[in-house]
C-alpha cells in the first residue's frame, strides 16, 4: 500500500485540464468511492486506536502516527452505514480537509485512476446515503460514488459561519446595495455556509451547484447586466466540481470578453502552495483554503472596494 500514492507528486499537470485522479477505496459492501488524490497525503494499515471520553460516535478513536494524533473517522458509520468491522485489516486515508488534517477509515483500498470531470455528474436526486453524496462517475461499468465529505465534517464538528464584527464596513456593506456575488460550490454545505458568512455584506448571491452551471448562468446574467462585473464583481469558486472544475471555470471565463473582468476568488478544501500556484496559471485573483468566514469577507470586501 506504501506505493500506491509514491507517483502522486508526478501528476500535477492533469489539473487544469479539467482532469482528476480517484483514489478508489470500499466501506464493507461492494460499493466503490474516491477521493481526489491531491487531498490524500498518506494510506496506511490501520495502526491502535485509542478511545477517547465522550467522543462524536463516527470517530472511531485517534491515531499517533508520526508524531501527530489525528481523529479517525468511520466513513460507514458517517455515511449511514454499518460500523466498520475488524479495523485492524483495515486501512486509514490520510487526508486534508478545510485546513486540518484527518484519518477515514475505510475498509479496503483499491487503486488510483484518470478521470475527465465531464464524466462526473451531480449524484441522482434522493434521500438516505445520496444525501452524503457531491457526485459519482462509472468506471468499468460499476457506478463509483464520490462522498461529501464537507457535510460528514461539519456534522462532526460544525463550522462557525460568523463574520467577526470588526471585519465587516458598514460604508461598504451600504455601497453593495443592489449588486451581486456568485458562489459556486458543489457540497450544499458550503454553498450555505459561505452565503451566511457573507450575507452581512449586503449583496444578493447566487448559486450554483457546479463550475458548468456557473459559467451557463454568468452568460445568462451577461445579456442581462453589461458590463457584467460592475453589478456582480465577485465569484467564489470550489475547484473540485462536477463536469467542469473550478481551474477550467476559471479559464472560460477570462477568455469570454463579457466576463473575464470578474474578481475570482478560489475558494476550496484543497490547500497547499501547488494551488496558489495554479491560481496564477488559470488566471484566478485569489486563492482562500476552506473555511474561515472573516478572510473570505475581508477578500470579498477588497475585490468589491476595488471595482467601486
Amino acid at each position: 500500500m506504501a506505493g500506491i500514492l509514491d507517483s502522486v507528486n508526478q501528476r500535477t499537470q492533469l489539473v487544469g485540464q479539467n482532469r482528476l485522479e480517484l483514489l478508489l477505496f470500499k466501506l464493507g459492501t461492494r460499493q466503490r468511492y474516491g477521493i481526489n488524490v491531491f487531498k490524500v497525503k498518506e494510506v496506511l494499515q490501520c495502526p491502535t486506536l485509542t478511545a477517547m471520553p465522550k467522543r462524536h460516535p463516527f470517530i472511531r478513536g485517534i491515531a499517533h502516527i508520526r508524531g501527530n494524533t489525528i481523529s479517525v473517522i468511520d466513513m460507514s458509520l458517517a455515511t449511514g452505514g454499518r460500523a466498520i468491522q475488524d479495523i485492524e485489516n483495515c486501512f486509514i486515508v490520510i487526508a486534508e480537509y478545510n485546513r486540518s488534517t484527518q484519518g477515514f477509515l475505510v475498509s479496503s483500498v483499491e487503486r488510483i485512476v484518470n478521470v475527465n470531470w465531464e464524466s462526473i455528474q451531480p449524484p441522482p436526486s434522493g434521500s438516505g446515503r445520496a444525501s452524503y453524496l457531491t457526485a459519482v462517475t462509472e468506471i468499468e461499468k460499476e457506478l463509483v460514488e464520490i462522498l461529501d465529505v464537507e457535510k460528514i465534517l461539519d456534522e462532526i464538528n460544525p463550522v462557525s459561519t460568523e463574520v467577526s464584527e470588526n471585519v465587516i464596513d458598514e460604508n461598504v456593506a451600504q455601497a453593495n446595495t443592489g449588486r451581486a456575488i456568485m458562489i459556486a460550490d458543489d457540497s450544499s454545505v458550503a454553498r450555505n455556509q459561505i452565503k451566511r458568512a457573507l450575507s452581512p455584506l449586503g449583496m444578493e448571491i447566487h448559486l450554483a451547484r457546479d463550475g458548468k452551471e456557473a459559467l451557463e448562468q454568468l452568460r445568462e446574467l451577461a445579456t442581462q447586466h453589461s458590463p457584467l462585473h460592475e453589478w456582480m464583481p465577485v465569484l467564489i469558486s470550489d475547484i473540485e466540481m462536477p463536469e467542469m472544475d473550478g481551474y477550467t471555470l476559471t479559464a472560460e471565463l477570462r477568455n469570454d470578453p463579457a466576463l473575464n473582468k470578474l474578481h475570482i476568488i478560489l475558494h476550496t478544501s484543497l490547500s497547499g502552495v501547488f494551488n496558489e500556484a495554479m491560481v496564477s496559471k488559470v488566471g484566478a485573483n485569489n486563492f482562500i483554503p476552506k473555511f474561515n468566514p472573516d478572510e473570505l469577507a475581508e477578500a470579498v470586501q477588497q475585490a468589491v472596494e476595488a471595482a467601486l
